[in-house]
């Protein structure tokens, strides 16, 4: 499984999905979309915004993703 987290320095929502998926054991990469333009046109490009948190798992984009949509996408019970 792969899971691209895309956030903003500081964003208290995308620090709480992170936490949720180290909590859950899951792998992933964080890519910071205020500190390469191109990271941040990947997001625009694949959704049409840039807001934080945006991942991609396995492909599937999730934009402006809260806990519940995380869950949800990988399958996890709340």
């Amino acid at each position: 499984m792969s899971i691209i987290i895309y956030t903003k320095t500081e964003c208290p929502w995308a620090i709480e999905a992170i936490q949720f998926l180290t909590q859950h054991n899951l792998p992933f990469e964080e890519r910071d979309i205020l500190t390469n333009p191109v990271w941040k046109k990947e997001v625009e490009e694949a959704t049409g915004q840039n807001k934080s948190p945006t991942l991609n798992i396995d492909g599937v984009w999730i934009p402006d993703a809260g806990i519940a949509d995380i869950a949800k996408a990988l399958g996890i019970e709340m």
